[in-house]
């Protein structure tokens, strides 16, 4: 145990990995953290599994071993994960129309709209054009047909444009028409995945989840968002016509998943920004997809096509809402970059506003997670994150050698 201010790091790591408890408790003393954890498996073993820092900043509640929080867009990797269940079952193609499986979605020129672009944020339905507030997200009946009725911003298929918060819905809906039981997406993970494996994630935070479990969020102050941000992103998040601002900050945007009074959002659904949970829970998850899948009946062929490389819409990867090449996605999750780099080639993942992280690397056998309630201005990997997978990954190599020396 390792002082951290009057908190501790608590957790424990296997032989081998004691360089990334240091890392993490370098975390607090020499890169700004507040509250966080960090977890990886290793070809199915749990070898790192830490958290430390303060929960609530107000109170100086620590956090502890169960504290969750709000993970914003690295619910888009859980998310992927219930459609590729779906494909495992072949419930659904990837190279598919969305509209075979919902007719009415096949409006305003999206008919020949493939599941696969979907996925990868090249629909140009970042935005929704009619209002869509809290009611209207937690009535699936209605959001459906917000949903059919959307006009994409562009051809489909051209151009990728990062889908912040309006992907999660479409994938909730087209798994609702692909389910046998026709579940929601939130439903669906928890019978599915969260349930299976014991995890402690939601998708759909239930109101028997007390307030005291969960980590409260610190955002950036103006300097730091002056700082930190870039100065085109700070303009547009301003501007209510530009991409970014329609994706993100309103109809209905991302502060949906926060309340002021129970912390996150009870009993609503944000498929691409609403997930509240562990790093234990997040980790062992794409643990089971960086290894053989057999405990979800994953089959090898999703499995392949998930670690398989992005395919570029027809005018390469530049996004329309970052204004970049800094990211392509592939089936839901996003794949390793020079600019954003995670893990090995074939790692499909998550990363979440204010850095949190969960990604699934074949190649070495990792699922990783790292969440934090303290909100950074990090477009690619937090420092502390990224602090963490470096450790993480001499580790392994460090490892690999001592097993082919002895």
């Amino acid at each position: 145990m390792l002082a951290v201010a009057s908190h501790a790091v608590e957790g424990h790591v296997s032989r081998g990995f004691e360089a990334v408890r240091e890392a993490f408790a370098e975390n607090f003393t020499r890169r700004n953290e507040l509250g966080g954890a960090c977890c990886a498996y290793y070809h199915g073993e749990k070898v790192v599994d830490l958290w430390g820092g303060i929960r609530n900043k107000r109170t100086g509640e620590p956090w502890e071993q169960d504290t969750m929080v709000l993970v914003y867009s690295a619910t888009k990797g859980l998310s992927a994960m219930t459609l590729a269940i779906a494909h495992s079952r072949a419930w659904l193609d990837y190279e598919e129309r969305v509209a075979a499986y919902w007719p009415e979605f096949a409006q305003h020129g999206k008919e020949k709209i493939t599941v696969r672009q979907l996925l990868a944020h090249q629909a140009g339905l970042f935005a929704f054009d009619e209002p869509v507030d809290r009611s209207v997200v937690a009535d699936l009946d209605r959001l459906a047909l917000v949903l059919a009725r959307q006009r994409p911003a562009g051809e489909p298929g051209t151009r990728q444009a990062y889908h912040a918060l309006t992907l999660g819905f479409y994938e909730g809906e087209l798994l609702r028409r692909v389910d046998p039981r026709h579940r929601s997406l939130g439903q669906f993970f928890h019978d599915e995945i969260a349930t299976p494996l014991g995890l402690d994630v939601y998708i759909r935070l239930p109101e028997t989840i007390p307030k005291s479990r969960l980590a409260t969020l610190t955002p950036p102050g103006p300097i730091d968002m002056l700082r930190g941000y870039p100065l085109w992103l700070i303009r547009d998040a301003l501007n209510p016509r530009s991409n970014i601002h329609r994706a993100l900050m309103t109809n209905p945007g991302q502060a949906i998943a926060l309340d002021a009074q129970q912390v996150y959002a009870r009993n609503l659904e944000v498929p691409s920004g609403g997930g509240v949970g562990t790093a234990r829970a997040i980790a062992h998850a794409y643990s089971v997809f960086a290894t053989d899948g057999r405990e979800l009946g994953l089959r090898r062929e999703t499995l392949d096509l998930l670690a398989g490389a992005a395919v570029p819409p027809t005018r390469g990867f530049y996004d329309e809402c970052m204004k970049g090449d800094g990211a392509q996605y592939s089936l839901g999750f996003m794949k390793p970059t020079p600019v954003w780099p995670f893990g090995s080639p074939g790692s499909f993942g998550a990363p979440g506003a204010g850095g949190s992280l969960g990604f699934a690397d074949p190649s070495a056998g990792i699922g990783y997670a790292y969440i934090t309630n303290r909100i950074g201005t990090y477009l690619t990997g937090a420092p502390c994150d990224v602090a963490l997978r470096d450790a993480l990954y001499a580790a392994l190599q460090s490892s690999a050698f001592m097993r082919r020396s002895s």
